[in-house]
């Protein structure tokens, strides 16, 4: 078993190579059925993999080579192989092109593959993600536990800020204030040590913001518009959120930056996904709402006494992004069979348990996920609050030309972050604009 990194320049030549020699299989030196190949993104969860693969080679006789190609590369190789006949056995894959390799019959239809007694601890929300016209083309392996808000100890105590005041945070963009305003105003601070609930406070001169609004999809956007009680995409994959919901959550986060000025501006934030990190582990953002994604960073990188509140709770409540990766196994692979078993190991307890109790990510299989708990329990790290789904969840974006889509609405987004268009106008043509991407 080896690891190996992998340039998409030099898959998408190989994939031209060998796209005549492949029409009939993978290649020579997969047909003996005991050699796989895995491919993913993340190096930490290779490792993972790596230690925990010997276990399943002794019982089934397969060998798994593992294989990390960078995620800024990732996606353009695999198409190119996957459209070529060539590639990986088994490979991680988001919702990026994801259906578009389901309709092309370039990956394994799980329906057809796995009964439901080979299906023990899948989450179902991973399952409702990665279904496509009706069938399942991908084995759940990870999933994002719930979106919480990292608070700094040491900023609370100095504005009087208690941990119990942070647990039913809630926000209302109906109302006049509310418990998240009024908290992000005494937590924001400006160069003389005024709070923004001064009316002395200077907004000109912001030393310490209280919250990290943002246009941040993951952590910030999609989370609000779940609970403000919007939809991100109906069934076709076409956006949604363009609503009365949608605008009262996308204005409550545009608020919070230009008129409440407890966020750093988006002219920071827009574009750089780690500032508004970068600005807690430095003390100066004291709430920092985000996800699992983060704890290693902020675990390794904190000088100060940190810990994990939940999310606040909007008018439909506290709703989570629910978004998970799949293995999906290459229609192309002349081991079916072999593909079959490690696509079963790697949806399992033992493949979930390979990546929790290393914390290289959240399984995917419910079964598995107390060896992630543990791991972060071990280092002193209380991830209760991310373990547990709050009021509920909202999709992740998914679909054909998700990227096109996902870069449209952005693009207009970022003006109304910024306060340079409005929000409803602003909020209708970003809608429109990712769903003129998906119909091109």
């Amino acid at each position: 078993m080896n690891r190996r990194f992998i340039t998409a320049t030099a898959l998408i030549g190989a994939a031209s190579m060998l796209m005549a020699a492949c029409s009939q299989g993978r290649s020579a030196s997969s047909e003996a059925g005991t050699s796989l190949t895995l491919r993913l993104w993340d190096d930490q969860a290779a490792q993972a993999y790596e230690a925990a693969l010997p276990a399943f080679t002794e019982e089934t006789g397969i060998t798994v080579n593992v294989e990390v190609v960078p995620w800024s590369d990732y996606f353009t190789g695999l198409r190119s192989e996957l459209a070529a006949g060539t590639g990986p056995d088994v490979f991680w894959s988001n919702t990026n092109n994801y259906t578009e390799y389901a309709r092309g019959g370039k990956i394994v239809n799980i329906d057809e593959e796995f009964p439901t007694s080979e299906r023990d601890g899948w989450l179902q929300g991973a399952i409702d993600q990665y279904t496509v016209d009706g069938k399942l083309y991908g084995v759940p392996v990870l999933t994002d536990p719930s979106i919480a808000v990292y608070y700094n100890k040491s900023l609370l105590d100095a504005a009087g800020v208690s941990i119990e005041d942070l647990q039913n945070l809630s926000w209302n963009p109906s109302a006049s204030t509310d418990s998240l305003r009024e908290i992000t105003r005494k937590l924001t601070l400006d160069s003389s040590g005024r709070n923004a609930a001064d009316p002395a406070f200077d907004a000109d001169h912001i030393v310490q913001y209280g919250y990290n609004a943002a246009l941040d999809g993951q952590a910030m956007l999609i989370p609000y518009l779940g609970s403000a009680g919007a939809t991100l995409q109906d069934e076709s994959g076409h956006f949604t959120f363009a609503s009365p919901e949608g605008d009262a959550a996308v204005g409550y986060l545009v608020d919070l930056i230009n008129k409440e000025h407890v966020a750093p501006s988006a002219a920071d934030t827009n574009d750089n996904g780690d500032f508004s990190r970068d600005q807690f582990l430095q003390g100066k953002i004291a709430l920092f709402q985000s996800g699992a994604y983060n704890l290693a960073n902020v675990s390794e990188g904190a000088s100060f006494e940190w810990g994990l509140a939940p999310q606040p709770k909007g008018p439909a409540g506290a709703v989570t992004v629910g978004n998970s990766v799949v293995a999906a196994g290459s229609t192309a692979s002349a081991n079916p069979e072999a593909q079959h078993k490690l696509l079963a190991w790697l949806a399992g307890k033992d493949g979930g348990a390979a990546l929790g109790k290393t914390g290289a990510g959240f399984p995917a299989n419910e079964n598995a996920q107390a060896t992630w708990t543990a791991y972060w329990s071990d280092k002193g790290v209380d991830t209760s609050v991310m373990a547990k789904t709050p009021s509920g969840t909202i999709m992740a974006p998914f679909g054909a030309k998700l990227g096109a889509a996902m870069d449209a609405y952005n693009g207009v987004l970022k003006e109304v972050f910024l306060g340079r268009t409005g929000v409803h106008e602003g909020v209708q043509a970003a809608q429109d604009a990712a769903n003129a991407a998906i119909d091109q």
